[in-house]
């Protein structure tokens, strides 16, 4: 069962996956499907790649159960509940060649939802500043900022409305709010990684391209590397003077590397 909602040309839908566990998806445009999974800072933190993507595709943005004022079962507690939860969207919707893009806590769930897809619904995998394998010598560090835009909004690169606030989504915080880190926590683990999952990315046969900024200091240009020498084929870009939000930070050179990768894998 499904609510839609209208608002300034999107739409928003609720799903009950489970008893108890709303989950609210964004849903705008339309065409090839994109799957649009957030980090810690929130579904506004990637409004701009919605609104990039929504131009020429439908894209479907949810909102992790735990952030935004969701509730969040203390049982629905690990990367594998949000990874079949939304492997069971695309299936409900009957979705297919679904291009599935993370960014950083995202991209741990969309390179799990690669390995898992039983159902062949998955047609790309992008992941930008992700966490999730285990690298000896590497810890990520969660932002630890309080919520609420920056002072100064406006007033430099990374710091005012991202692009795509015209897509209904708030200016993004400057980091995770406190009830978003206490999900966050629960479902990433005490170590925030999973020593298995490089081992199991060699299962993922779609094309691939792992996004990483140069100067992100929370995930760091090595788990990009890592995740690219683990998944067949895959593609690695650095973006220059980019933190770990690369496509607030630097839209336009990381919006050229990840169009240049779709056009050359024909979507």
């Amino acid at each position: 069962m499904s609510t839609p909602t209208e608002f300034t040309g999107v739409t928003e839908f609720t799903v009950e996956p489970y008893p108890g566990l709303p989950l609210t998806v964004r849903d705008v445009g339309a065409g090839r499907p994109v799957l649009v999974l957030h980090g810690g800072a929130g579904p506004a933190s990637v409004s701009g790649v919605v609104d990039h993507f929504a131009a020429t595709s439908r894209v479907l943005a949810p909102t992790h159960p735990g952030w935004e004022d969701t509730p969040r079962p203390e049982w629905f507690a690990s990367v594998g509940d949000l990874v079949e939860t939304y492997l069971d969207l695309l299936d409900d919707r009957d979705l297919r060649d679904v291009l599935v893009l993370g960014s950083s806590f995202g991209g741990w769930i969309a390179a799990e939802m690669a390995v898992r897809d039983r159902g062949r619904r998955i047609g790309g995998l992008v992941v930008m500043g992700a966490f999730g394998p285990r690298l000896e010598g590497h810890e990520v560090q969660f932002p630890t900022a309080p919520p609420g835009p920056p002072p100064g909004e406006g007033s430099g690169p990374g710091q005012g409305p991202g692009p795509g606030q015209g897509s209904g989504a708030s200016a993004p915080r400057r980091g995770p709010s406190p009830a978003a880190l206490q999900a966050l926590a629960a479902y990433a683990g005490p170590t925030k990684s999973d020593p298995k999952l490089l081992h199991r990315l060699a299962r993922v046969t779609v094309p691939a391209l792992a996004v990483w900024g140069e100067n992100d200091t929370v995930v760091p240009p090595d788990y990009g590397r890592a995740y690219a020498a683990a998944i067949p084929g895959a593609g690695f870009e650095l973006i220059p003077g980019a933190g770990h939000l690369p496509t607030r930070e630097a839209p336009e050179a990381t919006f050229a590397a990840i169009d240049a990768f779709l056009g050359a894998a024909g979507r």
